[in-house]
């Protein structure tokens, strides 16, 4: 379907009649509602000028209640300064949550060294020297995507070593990755 004239023309003497898109969609037939509502708008004929508009436009020019909304001017808004985030152990948090901390907040405590077993922070390690040290656009689906360093400095790289079987790491980093549920259990009590 394309827009003729003699459609532009109806469509124009339809919406100064005030009728809806779908009407006029019904009448021009071959087109869709959103298809007149876009075509209104590129023509610029999206304010209408009808016999009931003005009459609802009397009452709002009418000020009766407007002095009294003056006299009460609304406070500003109060700003204040963005406040630190809750300490995880003040509030406990549930698996399924995760907390939101504002930029410029400090991060909660992360799991310690002492948590994960001496083995495998010593094969964390071993590995970290070995690895090829990967920008994020040389990672594929085949190589470790354990990070190490600030990502904020030119320092910042990812592992890179081979994966595990349907694992994002290595065999060292998937030790550190996932730890079994025994294990998680027993450090929550």
């Amino acid at each position: 379907m394309s827009w003729t004239d003699e459609r532009v023309e109806l469509l124009k003497k339809m919406w100064g009649e005030g009728q809806s898109a779908s009407q006029i969609a019904k009448e021009l037939g071959g087109v869709t509602r959103n298809a007149v509502i876009g075509k209104v708008h590129r023509l610029g004929l999206s304010n209408r000028a009808t016999g009931a508009t003005p009459a609802k436009a009397e009452p709002k020019e009418k000020p009766a209640p407007a002095p009294k909304a003056e006299a009460k001017p609304k406070p500003a808004p109060k700003t204040e300064p963005a406040r630190p985030a809750p300490a995880p152990e003040a509030k406990p948090a549930t698996p399924a949550r995760r907390q939101i901390i504002p930029a410029g907040q400090p991060l909660p405590p992360q799991p310690s060294a002492n948590e994960i077993s001496p083995e495998a922070l010593a094969k964390v390690n071993e590995v970290e020297k070995k690895a090829k040290k990967l920008s994020l656009m040389e990672l594929t689906e085949k190589t470790c995507k354990w990070p190490v360093g600030d990502p904020a400095t030119e320092d910042f790289w990812f592992c890179g070593l081979p994966v595990e079987a349907g694992k994002p790491y290595c065999e060292a980093h998937v030790g550190v990755a996932f730890q079994p549920m025994s294990s998680r259990r027993d450090r929550r009590r």
